[in-house]
């Protein structure tokens, strides 16, 4: 048996599902990945940063699990019902069948006051089939083996320091060991089970537990989160034959949404490994600034006003008050403290170590954040929504804090944890901060120095075309004095700094596609970065590219990038953040915000362009 040695133990690939096997459901609170063999292996309950009940995609031994699949051997397929984040897979064996369908309970008030629960439900569609139930929680990423408790007649709980669980079904699931429960069952035709996991404080449970739904409520919540997530569903619209595909990459984003703030997590995961096997591995549960920008174009493209809106005044809230103490990133509360650490328990997908929780670029220098937040606000002005007296005082700051530090070098829009540098893309945002708060003091008639910011502004212009701009190929590279290129290159006219059609913005496009192209589809970049391991391509980079094609009215090389990019999707139409093009494999944090919201920028500049006639 093959395998890799880690730390002691081999780590069998093979043990590891694809993440492409994976599929994700939420209520806005809580989150979970269902393999395509009916285990859900990683689940952060009540919040997508909090500490996995079932982690076994980073531990296979050590993380837990709960898994419903037939014994006998069986075919699978799957799909997400229309409209919705309910998962349903069918498993066939034999001359039986039966599906099973995944999902979060959905509420109306549910943003306050969620029902916290993980509800599975298995249906006899023909024949008989034999199943096997396994419950397996390991509290604070396989930490914590719970104690498992017997309460009534299919009830169970399952306590470990601050976690509790309250576990019931209409079968006889029944302790398997210390630590975990099982059964099995003949579901037939017409039949259905029900296994619900409720997060409930430890101390409810002590003094007398919640009581569980009966079965039929337990429907009507199944039919309910199925009405919830239809109703959200039908407010969006996308034109064109990638309409349904964007409109499954907004549910991802509204599941990645934590309802009482509004904040948008980058992916409901941490460590799944950038490079096989590496130390490319980061916590994405939080949410970052210059993901409002993104994520504000192109849900209120989709006439998700609701939602845009949410999350740009969790960044207004979370980031107003001083510029000094602007960071990068927060937690989807609005925490500022993301202290990176490393679990040394758990071995790792695949054996790709270090597992890591918390993100120490929280402490990083990125200037291209003056920028975002700059635009950000001009877009909600352009939408009829000005800034009001506070957030304009903060404003000010945010552009002179770009005007005063725009020459020193950052980390940039990829984090780098190498050296800083003077990249181009934090110059432009820099200057976008300066351009954006003149346009917002001019059409406001508010009081600025905009003198002093419009010869900044052109300064800053100046030094970008002369020393971020290599003149042999004309063409604008990664940073000042670089010949390097960077896909972060292909956000420059989303504001204003060129236009699509510039001259020198086309050559900058047709040559990263022939410099950073890996089987259609582009890395981030070159440069050595000083971290191990070899990254896949980057996905959002190559929506980034089909957009400005399509932007360029070079419709059908858009459409060649636009597909071949859309076709790393899972079966389920979920993206990651990397891809192994070599392998086919996907890597990274999945399902990756930032690559759905890019596929939907891409998809409405390839719809909004008229056809070639």
């Amino acid at each position: 048996m093959t395998g890799r040695q880690v730390a002691g133990a081999t780590v069998e690939r093979s043990r590891y599902p694809p993440i492409s096997d994976y599929g994700f459901i939420s209520d806005c609170h809580s989150v979970a990945l269902v393999s395509r063999g009916g285990s859900i292996d990683w689940c952060c309950m009540p919040r997508v940063d909090a500490g996995s009940c079932f982690g076994r995609l980073l531990g296979w031994e050590r993380g837990g699990h709960c898994s419903i699949a037939p014994i006998a051997e069986h075919s699978v397929s799957r799909r997400y019902l229309e409209g919705t984040l309910v998962l349903e897979t069918t498993f066939r064996a034999g001359r039986g069948e039966a599906r099973l369908l995944d999902c979060f309970t959905m509420r109306e008030g549910g943003a306050e006051d969620p029902h916290r629960q993980l509800l599975r439900v298995v249906e006899g569609v023909r024949g008989r089939v034999e199943l096997q139930i396994a419950v397996v929680p390991r509290f604070d990423y396989g930490e914590v083996r719970p104690w498992i408790r017997h309460l009534g007649v299919r009830e169970y709980s399952a306590i470990g320091g601050s976690h509790g669980l309250l576990i019931t079904s209409d079968v006889d699931v029944e302790p398997t060991g210390l630590h975990e429960l099982g059964a099995r069952l003949v579901l037939r035709a017409g039949q259905r089970v029900h296994l619900s996991i409720q997060h409930v404080e430890p101390e409810r449970l002590d003094e007398g537990h919640p009581r569980p739904p009966d079965p039929s409520e337990q429907w009507r919540r199944l039919e309910e989160t199925i009405g919830w997530w239809r109703a959200w569903s039908a407010r969006g619209r996308v034109d064109g034959s990638d309409g349904p595909a964007a409109l499954r990459s907004a549910l991802v984003l509204k599941g990645l949404t934590h309802a009482p703030t509004g904040a948008i997590a980058a992916a409901p995961t941490t460590s799944l490994p950038e490079a096989p096997g590496a130390s490319r591995n980061w916590d994405y549960r939080y949410t970052w600034v210059r993901d409002s920008s993104f994520t504000v174009r192109s849900l209120a493209e989709l006439g998700y006003d609701a939602e845009a809106d949410g999350f740009r005044r969790f960044i207004e809230r979370s980031a107003a008050g001083s510029a000094d103490e602007l960071q990068i990133a927060y937690g989807v509360g609005g925490e500022r403290r993301l202290t990176e650490l490393s679990l040394r328990t758990l071995e790792g997908y695949r054996g790709a170590r270090p597992v890591r929780i918390g993100n120490a670029a929280v402490g990083q220098v990125q200037l291209d954040v003056y920028g975002e937040l700059l635009d950000l606000a001009w877009r909600w002005h352009r939408r009829g929504r000005s800034p009001d007296d506070d957030y304009w005082r903060f404003l000010v700051e945010l552009v002179n804090a770009a005007a005063e530090r725009w020459q020193e070098p950052d980390r940039g829009l990829w984090e780098v944890r190498g050296r800083p540098q003077h990249f181009v893309h934090s110059k432009v945002m820099c200057w976008a901060a300066l351009d954006r708060g003149i346009g917002l003091a001019k059409e406001s008639s508010r009081r600025a120095p905009v003198r002093r910011w419009g010869q900044v502004r052109d300064e800053i212009r100046r030094a970008i075309e002369s020393r971020g701009y290599e003149r042999k190929r004309a063409v604008f590279v990664r940073a000042f004095g670089s010949t390097g290129l960077d896909g972060a290159l292909l956000l420059l006219p989303i504001v204003g700094f060129v236009a699509w059609d510039d001259e020198r913005f086309v050559r900058t496009v047709d040559a990263i596609r022939e410099d950073l192209d890996e089987g259609g589809l582009l890395v981030r970049y070159r440069r050595a970065d000083g971290l191990r391991g070899r990254e896949g391509v980057f996905l959002a980079c190559s929506f980034w590219l089909a957009e400005c094609l399509a932007r360029q009215g070079r419709l059908a090389e858009a459409r060649e990038v636009f597909d071949r990019v859309a076709s790393t999707a899972n079966d389920l139409g979920l993206f990651s953040e990397e891809y192994d093009p070599a392998r086919g494999e996907m890597l990274g944090n999945f399902p990756q915000g930032l690559t759905h919201l890019s596929h939907i920028a891409a998809a409405v500049a390839l719809a909004a362009q008229p056809a070639a006639g």
